[in-house]
């Protein structure tokens, strides 16, 4: 036990010292606290929306603005859109939706809508459903167009005015969905397109990231959260479900951006499945894409001199036929136009365009592509290859009629002339005139 030391042994100067200590131990952190400097708090900035904050009466249609995003931070744009509540009307259901049209035009639209999905979504099921909602609402809707392509790749010629970003800032050129994610988003869009509905979102025609604020957001009303998204219908009757009343346009184009991804957007489902009338089937769709990007570089033909997008060429021998539409592609690369045409039969090919006749009836495919005029196009001869559909065989040309030889026409007499007089044909004994005498071609002597 420590012996404990008298107070009176403590110096004084001590015990003073060792209280001015303990005092400047609590008085300085105090002051310090008291005395530091304010840091600013940075309000969140209210963004510069434009739009009016009305309702559009029914008989005006409502504007489709193109994606415009404020100028806020992330953080800034969360709190902004957290100070917009929901709507407290009702959120009724979208009626199913049922897919109509011949077996080429129902697998372009299942795979523009899964290309949607998982583009917008990512591979996420909950969202990948939402997504495809609301672009079928949309397709309902007298502000959009009427096919299901037509509403994913709305505006996606202008990069500023685009509906769906993923179709006008290059995404589909820079990533692809692995094959597990593309089936799962092509089997989410096929029950969309056969009477599966998304109930949660509702007659929803809008959505985005909350940390974004897009410059519509502040005309139409808030009526979910999903995740990270959020998602609107138009204010008044135009959100309402009498307001989606506009039928299905049973013709989906061509989508050039889904070329790589899609048969159906190359020319033609090159599955028999698909054609049969089962737009879930995957065909070919990943064999095309490994197949283009498999060619080395050195198989790749040259164009024809003089002309960079035109390319005639011989096919390999040992290439299947459904993987004719592969090398197109890789051999056209990312040319806005290009035409390929190939040939079995190297004799057959010629050296420059214009085919002739019997060269253009012995082409075995073709590939055009032209996206200035959005068109893509694959065609197989059907009378080498036999095709699924007939919508995949090139247009074959009669062959010319034979041109007749004419025949001349008989030599006629010519009239005699007025005021000439001619000899009498002789008589034979039985006073007709003779046919084996002719009658004179020479003029007589006048009386």
């Amino acid at each position: 036990m420590t012996p404990r030391i008298p107070s009176a042994s403590v110096p004084a100067w001590l015990r003073l010292l060792l209280g001015v200590v303990a005092l400047a131990a609590l008085a300085v952190p105090t002051l310090l606290v008291l005395n530091a400097p304010k840091v600013p708090q940075r309000p969140h900035r209210v963004p510069p929306v434009v739009l009016p904050n009305r309702v559009v009466p029914k008989e005006e249609l409502p504007p489709v603005e193109p994606v415009a995003i404020a100028d806020l931070s992330p953080d800034d744009a969360r709190a902004f859109n957290a100070a917009i509540p929901f709507s407290t009307d009702p959120n009724p259901a979208a009626r199913p939706f049922h897919l109509v049209g011949a077996a080429d035009s129902q697998a372009r639209a299942l795979d523009c809508l899964a290309a949607a999905e998982i583009y917008e979504a990512g591979d996420d099921a909950l969202g990948e459903r939402a997504v495809a909602q609301v672009i079928l609402n949309r397709v309902r809707h007298p502000a959009f167009p009427k096919t299901v392509c037509g509403v994913v790749f709305q505006g996606s010629d202008r990069s500023t005015g685009c509906q769906f970003t993923f179709s006008c800032d290059g995404a589909l050129t820079r990533w692809s969905p692995t094959p597990v994610a593309w089936a799962r988003a092509r089997e989410i869009a096929k029950m969309a397109l056969h009477g599966a509905v998304f109930r949660p979102v509702g007659h929803a025609t809008h959505y985005h990231t909350d940390w974004v604020v897009p410059y519509w957001s502040a005309s139409l009303d808030k009526i979910v959260a999903l995740h990270t998204h959020l998602f609107f219908r138009w204010a008044g009757w135009w959100g309402t479900p009498p307001a989606f009343n506009r039928g299905y346009f049973a013709d989906e184009p061509n989508i050039p951006q889904l070329a790589r991804l899609s048969p159906a957007h190359i020319g033609g489902a090159t599955d028999p499945a698909a054609q049969a009338g089962d737009p879930g089937a995957t065909g070919l769709l990943f064999d095309v894409a490994k197949a283009a990007s498999a060619i080395p570089a050195s198989a790749v033909p040259a164009a024809v001199a003089g002309d960079q997008n035109v390319f005639l060429v011989t096919l390999p021998d040992d290439m299947v036929p459904d993987l004719y539409p592969a090398l197109a592609l890789r051999t056209c690369g990312d040319r806005p136009y290009c035409k390929f045409m190939a040939w079995l039969d190297s004799s057959k090919k010629p050296a420059r365009l214009p085919p002739t006749g019997e060269q253009a009836a012995a082409m075995s495919f073709s590939y055009l592509r032209d996206e200035k005029v959005q068109y893509v196009k694959a065609l197989w001869n059907c009378e080498q290859f036999r095709r699924p559909s007939p919508a995949q065989c090139m247009r074959r040309q009669p062959p010319p009629a034979p041109v007749a030889t004419p025949t001349p026409a008989p030599t006629a007499e010519p009239a005699p002339l007025d005021g000439v007089r001619r000899k009498a044909p002789a008589q034979n004994k039985a006073g007709a005139a003779s046919s084996a005498t002719p009658a004179s071609s020479g003029p007589s002597s006048s009386d």
